[in-house]
C-alpha cells in the first residue's frame, strides 16, 4: 500500500509555492488547430479531437441513440451562466459517450477562463478555489433508481423540469452509457438556483456496463460526483476542493466505489455523503479502500454522513488531516436501524486522530433520536500519519493534475 503522509495544510502550502508551468502532453493530432464552439442537441456521431478545444455554450446534449467520441488529449471548456444558461455536456438516456484518455493524455474539462492550451495538461491561472466558473458533466442511463412514490424516472438535479432530455432511470441494471476515462473536471458548479449547483460529474441511473475510472473533479461549486441510484462501478476516482461533498451516493445506488480519495477544500462539507433508497427498491452501495483527507480550515469538513436510508457497507477506509470536531455520523433513526441490522455495514478504518482526540471511538456519532446501536466506532483503529495499511493505492493517481499542482507526490 503506498502511504500517503502530507496533511491538507501542507498540500495547499505546496500548491501556493509549486511551479505554475503547465505540464506539455501530446495532443494526437496536433495540425489545423482551431476553437470549436458548440451548442444544443448532437444527434448522428460526433468526433472531438485533440488538435481543437471545444467550447460547450450554455447545455450541449447527446441525445438518445447519438455518441460522441472524444479522442485523448482534447480540452473542452464551458463558458459561464447560471440557470437555464449554465453550460453543461449532458448524455441522455441511450446517448453514448466514449471518453477514452490515457494516463499520458487525459481528457480536460474546464472553464473558458481557464488559460490552458492545446497540448497543455494545465493552465497557469486558476486554483483550487477557484469555483462554479461553468457546469459539468451528467451522464444519464436505464438502471434502476429508488424514487419516491416509486415513479419510474425523475428529471437530474441540475437540469431544469423542462428539460426532458434531464430524465433518468429505468429498469435495465445492464444499460450502457459508454467509457469515461482519464478524465479531469475542474472549476465546475454554476448555480442553477438558490442553493443549486451542477456536480462535477452526475451519473443518474447508469447501468454497470458503462466504464467509469481514472476521473478527476477538482474545485466544483457542488459535490465531486454523485450517484444517483444505478449500478455502474468506479474506481480511481480523486476529488479536490469540492464547495459541497466529495463523493454523494442516493436513491439505492448498488455499485462499488473503489481505490480513491476525496481531499476537502477550504469551503468543503463532507467527503462522504451517503442516502439510501426513497422508494421500495432496497438496492446497497459497496465503498472499498478510500482516503479520505480533512481541511482545518474549512467550517464544515466531515469525515462521512451516513443519513436517509442509507444501506451498504464501508471497508478500508484511511482518513487523516480533520478537525477535531469532525465526524462520522448515523444522521437519524432509519439509518441506526439499518445499522442494527446489518443493512449499513463498516469494515476497517485507519484513522490519524487530530490533536483534541484521544479515543478513535468517540469520532463515530449516533445522531438518531430514539434507537439506540452498539459497536459504532469498534471497527476503527488510531494510527500514525503514513503506517496505513488500507486506503486508495495513491500511485494509480499519479497522472492527475491534482498531484501535479498540489506536489502530493504520487
Amino acid at each position: 500500500m503506498r502511504k500517503f503522509s502530507k496533511i491538507l495544510i501542507a498540500v495547499l502550502f505546496l500548491y501556493a509555492c509549486s511551479d505554475d508551468q503547465p505540464q506539455i502532453i501530446e495532443p494526437i493530432n496536433p495540425g489545423n488547430s482551431e476553437v470549436i464552439n458548440v451548442s444544443g442537441m448532437l444527434q448522428g456521431v460526433h468526433n472531438w479531437t485533440s488538435n481543437n478545444i471545444y467550447v460547450l455554450n450554455q447545455k450541449v446534449v447527446v441525445d438518445s441513440e447519438a455518441t460522441l467520441n472524444i479522442e485523448a488529449g482534447t480540452i473542452i471548456k464551458g463558458t459561464a451562466g447560471q440557470g437555464s444558461l449554465a453550460s453543461a455536456l449532458v448524455i441522455a438516456r441511450g446517448g453514448m459517450i466514449n471518453a477514452n484518455g490515457t494516463e499520458n493524455a487525459p481528457i480536460i474539462f474546464t472553464s473558458v477562463s481557464d488559460n490552458i492550451e492545446i497540448g497543455q495538461s494545465s493552465g497557469t491561472n486558476l486554483g483550487p478555489n477557484d469555483q462554479g466558473l461553468w457546469g459539468g458533466v451528467l451522464i444519464l442511463g436505464n438502471a434502476p433508481c429508488s424514487f419516491s412514490g416509486d415513479v419510474s424516472e425523475l428529471q437530474i438535479e441540475g437540469i431544469p423540469a423542462d428539460d426532458t432530455f434531464g430524465l433518468y432511470g429505468g429498469n435495465n441494471p445492464n444499460d450502457n452509457s459508454g467509457i469515461f476515462k482519464y478524465v479531469s473536471i475542474r472549476h465546475g458548479g454554476a448555480v442553477i438556483g438558490a442553493d443549486n449547483e451542477i456536480n462535477g460529474l452526475t451519473l443518474g441511473g447508469v447501468g454497470d456496463n458503462t466504464i467509469i475510472n481514472n476521473v478527476e473533479v477538482v474545485a466544483n461549486s457542488d459535490d465531486g460526483i454523485e450517484f444517483f441510484g444505478g449500478t455502474v462501478n468506479a474506481n480511481n476516482l480523486l476529488i479536490w476542493a469540492s464547495g459541497d461533498d466529495g463523493i454523494d451516493i442516493d436513491q439505492a445506488y448498488s455499485g462499488t466505489i473503489s481505490n480513491s480519495v476525496v481531499i476537502l477544500g477550504d469551503n468543503s462539507d463532507h467527503a462522504l455523503e451517503i442516502d439510501g433508497p426513497e422508494g421500495s427498491l432496497f438496492n446497497s452501495f459497496i465503498l472499498n479502500n478510500i482516503t479520505l483527507i480533512g481541511n482545518e480550515i474549512t467550517e464544515n469538513g466531515e469525515y462521512a454522513d451516513y443519513r436517509s436510508n442509507a444501506m451498504g457497507s464501508t471497508n478500508n477506509i484511511y482518513a487523516y488531516g480533520f478537525k477535531s470536531n469532525s465526524d462520522v455520523e448515523i444522521d437519524n433513526d432509519g439509518v441506526a436501524i439499518n445499522y442494527n441490522s446489518g443493512d449499513l455495514s463498516f469494515g476497517e478504518w485507519q484513522i490519524v486522530l487530530p490533536s483534541e482526540v484521544d479515543n478513535v471511538e468517540d469520532i463515530f456519532i449516533n445522531k438518531a433520536e430514539s434507537v439506540t446501536i452498539s459497536g459504532f466506532g469498534s471497527e476503527a483503529i488510531a494510527i500514525s500519519e503514513g503506517a496505513n495499511s488500507v486506503g486508495c493505492e495513491t500511485s494509480e493517481l499519479s497522472w492527475t493534475y491534482s498531484n501535479a499542482k498540489a506536489a502530493l507526490g504520487w
